[in-house]
């Protein structure tokens, strides 16, 4: 529910932006610094999280954030200067980025008790999530205003979180993930040895290079199809929500395809379906043939993210989660400005194949971790 909540209020978040930008008289590069808030609030509070949940539990922290989550939404509406935006979406971001590497630390948690790959579900919840997120904010967008709006998402958070937090606090661990198996390593200051770190870096990168993916078809999708191929705008803001959808579809069945083919044979196959799904995607003639592309790609990079998260949570309890969480979540803001430059010196589907080269060296790095994972 945690999961599903992160990803409903961003996305109702996102929906609303056209409506913040006009109410606050920004213009589109000063709206542009006003978001880098979001990004700078999460990537602060990231490696901080990581220390709260070693000290008072991720299932307390994530109750927490749950609270804090909701409340901060409500604040951007309540702006009417880009200068007092970017403030309080600094607090979004932070609200935001400690959500994601607390819950992701419970998940971490919670897999090792089942002993069943489950964390693709979670993430899972997270797409469904977003998709009903932004299905309800363009519902409502021109009924309701900007304000009620989010006053209304905050109110559904905070009822979720006072139905699902009490049972989460009840609930602990019979061992995280990370703890030491023996009274010598035990500690609460133990570190990790060199090779340990190195893994979760890998990981980490590996959730960067998927995530970087995430973040160009997102802001670029719809204006390849549009702008290269002459879609129609409908059919150009189709290409996202499919690739989204077969996100999610493969999230769902991501347990069972772990269990399967274990971690490495996922992360690889992952990479080179992405890789060959976007060079379709970018590459295409026409743009039937690229929306085809983008669900090909989402389907690969289903997976790759909550398997690089959760092993480097394995490997180092919060800290991991949340060293590859802000790997991951850089990837994420580097990609559409790194494929607008490209776009810029090149053309923007050249550009757009770079998704395509990262994915497969996920691949490559996935198999170059294939003894640091569950085989």
């Amino acid at each position: 529910m945690f999961f599903a909540l992160d990803g409903f209020l961003f996305a109702g978040w996102v929906v609303r932006i056209p409506a913040i930008k006009q109410q606050t008289g920004a213009s589109a590069s000063t709206l542009g610094l006003a978001l880098l808030g979001v990004s700078a609030g999460a990537v602060i509070t990231m490696m901080l999280t990581g220390r709260l949940c070693r000290r008072y539990g991720s299932h307390a922290v994530t109750a927490a954030c749950g609270v804090l989550l909701p409340l901060s939404i409500a604040l951007p509406a309540q702006t009417h200067s880009a200068l007092s935006l970017g403030l309080v979406l600094l607090v979004f971001g932070a609200a935001y980025g400690g959500m994601n590497v607390a819950m992701n630390s419970a998940a971490v948690d919670l897999v090792a008790e089942l002993r069943r790959p489950v964390m693709p579900s979670f993430h899972a919840a997270f797409s469904l999530g977003g998709m009903v997120g932004a299905g309800l904010g363009g519902l409502v967008a021109g009924g309701l205003s900007a304000s009620a709006h989010l006053f209304l998402l905050a109110a559904i958070g905070l009822l979720v979180t006072a139905f699902a937090g009490p049972a989460l606090l009840r609930h602990r661990p019979a061992r995280t993930a990370y703890e030491p198996r023996t009274p010598r390593q035990q500690g609460p200051r133990q570190k990790l040895d060199p090779r340990a770190r190195r893994i979760v870096l890998l990981f980490g990168v590996i959730a960067l290079c998927t995530a970087y993916g995430e973040g160009a078809l997102a802001d670029w999708g719809a204006l390849h199809l549009e702008q290269d191929l002459g879609a129609h705008p409908g059919l150009a803001a189709a290409g996202y929500a499919l690739f989204a959808l077969t996100m999610t579809i493969g999230r769902l069945t991501g347990t069972l395809l772990l269990e399967r083919l274990g971690q490495t044979r996922t992360l690889v196959l992952g990479g080179l379906v992405a890789a060959a799904g976007m060079l379709l995607g970018s590459l295409a003639p026409t743009a039937w043939l690229a929306l085809a592309g983008f669900a090909v790609t989402g389907l690969g990079l289903a997976n790759i993210f909550p398997v690089a998260v959760g092993r480097a949570g394995e490997l180092a309890g919060p800290s991991g989660v949340a060293a590859a969480s802000t790997l991951g979540y850089g990837g994420m803001l580097l990609g559409p400005p790194a494929i607008g430059f490209l776009a810029d010196w090149f053309s923007l589907p050249v550009a757009l194949t770079t998704v395509a080269v990262l994915a497969a060296g996920a691949a490559v790095l996935g198999y170059g971790a294939r003894n640091a994972t569950h085989t």
